[in-house]
């Protein structure tokens, strides 16, 4: 299936009447598009300041942005987030900006909007920069975020891989889904790829199986999905019809790929990748140990202990080194046994725990902490040991405990992810220093069993 580079999203060559988004009873066409890429783009071209920060959750004003940011001659930024207070302590990434709804910035700052009425007219779009990049964070290992460059050439490369593998699928489907444009999987799968094939997309992100079940009979749907949601699909309910769901981001247990096939009729189509990387590799799976087959182009070597990635769509030419732990198999498939370093992913958010531990270190009475992943009764979570100064150790014996742990929490909510917002504590006398050794990591994690 022939895909669209971006610089021709906007071409006049396509219908102005071509559906681009669609929310409740309102459809966004090419001719919207243009008109509000165009009011934004000028906008944009009386302000000296370059790298605008873009907060959406609505896909037809993030494509706005984006459009507009790059055909204005800036640098769209994608922090990964929309929380006010990491903006304000982030705001060296980026001088201005760009959202869907209001925000306590201090800067320059413009809430997007679709116009309901214009004129029909015909607008000068400028040329793409040379090199025309999209700058995206992620979560570092020692907590600071991850700068990483996408090259639009890159991201058009990206679209073409997936619609060689899954434009069958696709053809005459409206995209949906379950995740945000704010990190790399949203931005390719919920942005580029139905853009790059003209397919309607979906404004709104489904956050319920009752949401996904009410949509309209009379289309098929492409659902771009998670882990986390498909284990959430109701059975009692209806689903859509489905020609093809898309899960990344997080292992999809084979029970839910199952249970997922029973209620809708389909297997999900799996990809593995990452933001630095892209997607490298897929699998469909009608049994469960089916190994991962990379994408035309992508060799995935060994490194030591690691493993390294090179792709058409890696932009650095010797590749990337993986954070995952790779079984290969001799025949260039494989098979993910787990992650090296502290970057872990906990409902397919990656989390930095020693981001988390310098934002509990933060609170008033902790004076040592260690934050690990936590699974229970097929629940993920962070659990934080702590080592409390004496006064705070004095309110926690005094049966204040509970009170502390809410508090804590409330304070950390502005910070984290809400997946990251440590759900078990435990206080120690002290931390061992090997805490991340593998043998006193797992006494760790059977202490907080023990007294839960």
């Amino acid at each position: 299936m022939k895909t669209l580079p971006f610089t021709a999203w906007l071409s006049y060559s396509r219908a102005n009447d071509t559906p681009v988004a669609w929310l409740g009873d309102r459809t966004w066409t090419l001719e919207d598009l243009r008109h509000d890429v165009a009011q934004l783009m000028v906008w944009l071209q009386k302000h000296d300041e370059e790298r605008w920060a873009l907060c959406f959750e609505n896909s037809y004003l993030f494509i706005v942005a984006l459009l507009g940011t790059l055909h204005a001659g800036k640098i769209p930024v994608i922090p990964g987030h929309c929380r006010e207070s990491l903006l304000a302590e982030q705001k060296s990434l980026f001088q201005g900006v760009l959202s869907d709804h209001a925000l306590r910035w201090d800067g320059p700052h413009s809430v997007v909007k679709a116009n309901t009425i214009h004129t029909v007219q015909t607008y000068a779009f400028p040329p793409l920069r040379e090199g025309a990049f999209i700058e995206l964070f992620t979560s570092g290992s020692t907590g600071q975020p991850r700068r990483v460059i996408k090259p639009v050439a890159c991201l058009d490369r990206e679209a073409t891989l997936l619609a060689a593998r899954f434009g069958d699928k696709l053809a005459g489907c409206r995209v949906v889904a379950s995740v945000v444009p704010q990190h790399l999987y949203g931005l390719t799968f919920r942005i580029f790829l139905p853009m790059s094939l003209g397919l309607p997309l979906h404004a709104a992100m489904l956050y319920y199986a009752e949401q996904l079940a009410a949509l309209e009979s009379h289309h098929r749907y492409a659902f771009i999905s998670s882990p986390a949601f498909l284990k959430r699909l109701d059975p009692r309910l209806t689903p859509p019809p489905l020609a093809i769901i898309l899960s990344a981001g997080g292992k999809l247990p084979w029970s839910d790929v199952q249970e997922t096939a029973v209620w809708c009729g389909i297997q999900p189509d799996e990809i593995y990748g990452s933001t630095e990387t892209g997607i490298l590799a897929w699998r469909h799976r009608q049994q469960d140990m089916i190994p991962w087959q990379p994408f035309p182009g992508v060799t995935i070597v060994p490194e030591g202990d690691a493993f390294r990635a090179h792709s058409p769509i890696i932009p650095e030419p010797d590749g990337l080194l993986l954070d995952d732990i790779l079984i290969a198999d001799g025949s260039g498939t494989f098979h993910i046994a787990g992650r090296r370093g502290r970057v872990v992913k906990i409902e397919e958010k990656r989390i930095s725990l020693s981001e988390i531990e310098k934002r509990v270190l933060a609170l008033e009475g902790i004076r040592e902490a260690a934050a690990l992943p936590i699974s229970r009764g097929g629940r993920q979570g962070v659990g934080v040991l702590l080592v409390l100064e004496e006064e705070a150790r004095r309110q926690w014996l005094n049966c204040d405990s509970k009170a502390m742990e809410l508090a804590w929490r409330r304070a950390l909510i502005p910070w984290l992810e809400p997946v990251a917002v440590p759900r078990y504590w435990r206080i120690l006398e002290e931390i061992p220093v090997n805490s991340m050794n593998k043998r006193v990591y797992a006494q760790l994690q059977e202490l907080f069993h023990e007294t839960s």
